[in-house]
């Protein structure tokens, strides 16, 4: 009932007849998994070199105040905080130790597409190791973050789309479903990628049309619904903040992603990676044997498109480019190691095949990772700023511990500490008790919601780093700088030279002050 009735794409028996799940390849799970555990070892080696990032120490705070939604994000990456900090510890090992294993499974999952795409043992491993080098997957599985989750779902969506197209068993839409639910729970991007991919199957794969009739679909439809149904009401109910958040990050970053989309899709890749991913779309604009799959390259153009016209970041495209350079592993393996059509390889080639593995992984793990020591994070830091950005929040930290202590123990009753952004504040939430802190506040993000301090709280008030938010300083009076922020390293990122303020008070009550306070950017 669910499947189609011809075996069109089964030229050479490398793809099974339509609704049949056998005639893949073995999966090569030793070679496979031992390219994971690597990934595994490398990031485990370095996972607490630095410190945490702005975002982790946010999302740490929200896992304190687990809700169905925030301002800026669904529930699922400040869940999965809490969780990894309760098992492994609060540190930023600890913290960071489910972004290790979310890009370790995803390395598999990338594997498991080329599978579906045909390639053997050689080609499998091929797609392994190039998404385990690339330096999107390093990166999301060094730090935790929304998309370090949104990768692994993206590409286990990916798998069963793949599934779906190949055997043309439309039973597989309530799976596809339920797991894009989850995305859901975790960011609404996941949107963007069945906007792109329903037309794609639509108008690019004649034999995929098939697919999209019958009631499977509007079930799977339906899956996704119930399992993000929860952060949906959140958000219907607090009047969808997120697509504020989401339009003050497209007006504000808009033209600098739209101009540097098409290199930061090379560089998040790898540009030695490029050859197998052109590759990939020619196999699937060319190759008779996987029409079934030409949905995959349309539906990534369209998600090109559909990012460059709201001006997203340009890994939002990433996910779908993985599945890409998947499908160009197996013409790419038999060329260099298979007898197949193209003959086998010579040992030269592959020898420079993994030469340019390794000098990828190289290049990349110096970007993305903890190798530098901090001090020399400028060589690297202009193109990968996400790395300054893990230096320097127990000092600031201490530099407001030192304003805290500017201000007279008899007043230290009524006084408050405001920090301007989430990430200061979430510093000061996680170390501000060894420091002996108060409770923070801030208007950033959620950080809003958490508040306001009580009306009690007349001043003083111990006020980081306002010059990025003029309207923050001018609620306060009687300020005067007492401290700098120094992350003793020398690193250029937004907190370094912050100054550190004891105001004498508010201009107003808490409760009335509080709404001007509240910003999203």
């Amino acid at each position: 009932m669910g499947m189609r009735g011809n075996a069109s794409a089964a030229v050479d028996g490398s793809v099974p007849p339509a609704g049949c799940a056998t005639g893949l390849s073995r999966f090569a799970v030793g070679p496979v998994l031992g390219v994971a555990a690597a990934v595994v070892a490398v990031q485990a080696g370095l996972v607490g070199r630095y410190g945490f990032h702005r975002d982790e120490l946010y999302f740490m705070a929200a896992g304190r105040h687990l809700a169905w939604g925030y301002v800026d994000q669904p529930p699922l990456t400040p869940l999965l905080a809490r969780l990894s900090t309760a098992v492994f510890g609060d540190g930023p090992a600890g913290l960071r130790a489910v972004a290790v294993l979310l890009g370790a499974a995803t390395v598999v999952l990338v594997a498991l597409a080329a599978r579906e795409l045909g390639a053997r043992r050689a080609g499998q491993v091929l797609a392994a190791a190039g998404a385990a080098v690339s330096a999107l997957v390093l990166a999301l599985g060094h730090m935790l973050s929304t998309a370090s989750f949104d990768l692994f779902a993206w590409t286990g969506l990916g798998v069963l789309v793949l599934r779906l197209l190949r055997t043309g068993d439309r039973r597989w839409w309530p799976a596809i479903g339920a797991v894009a639910g989850v995305a859901l729970l975790n960011k609404d991007l996941v949107l963007l990628l069945a906007v792109s991919l329903l037309p794609s199957m639509a108008f690019c794969g004649p034999d995929s049309r098939s697919l999209l009739r019958g009631w499977w679909l509007p079930a799977g439809a339906l899956a996704a619904l119930l399992v993000a149904a929860p952060n949906l009401y959140w958000e219907a109910v607090h009047g969808w903040p997120q697509l504020t958040v989401a339009s003050g990050i497209s007006d504000r970053d808009g033209l600098v992603n739209r101009l540097t989309f098409v290199p930061m899709q090379l560089v998040y890749l790898s540009p030695v990676l490029v050859p197998v991913w052109l590759a990939g779309f020619r196999r699937l604009r060319e190759d008779e044997r996987v029409r079934w799959a030409r949905p995959l390259g349309c539906a990534y153009l369209v998600l090109c498109a559909l990012v460059l016209v709201l001006g997203g970041k340009p890994y939002y495209a990433l996910p779908p480019l993985l599945l890409v350079m998947a499908a160009g592993c197996r013409p790419v393996a038999e060329r260099l190691w298979e007898r197949g059509e193209h003959g086998g390889g010579t040992r030269r080639g592959r020898v420079r095949l993994v030469g340019v593995l390794l000098v990828a992984a190289l290049v990349n793990s110096l970007i993305t990772l903890p190798v530098l020591a901090p001090g020399r994070l400028s060589v690297v830091s202009a193109i990968y700023p996400e790395s300054a950005e893990q230096v320097g929040w127990p000092e600031l930290t201490a530099a407001v511990a030192a304003g805290w202590q500017a201000v007279p123990p008899e007043q230290r009753g009524r006084a408050v500490v405001f920090a301007t952004d989430y990430g200061e504040a979430g510093a000061l939430v996680h170390y501000g008790d060894r420091y002996g802190l108060p409770t923070a506040y801030s208007g950033h993000m959620s950080f809003y919601d958490w508040g306001p301090p009580p009306d009690s709280a007349t001043g003083p008030v111990v006020l980081v780093h306002p010059a990025p938010y003029p309207e923050v300083e001018r609620a306060f009076t009687g300020c005067r700088r007492v401290a700098e922020v120094d992350n003793g390293h020398g690193v250029a990122n937004e907190e370094q030279h912050a100054p550190v303020l004891v105001c004498a008070g508010t201009v107003a009550p808490w409760s009335r002050l509080w709404p001007r306070l509240r910003h999203f950017y």
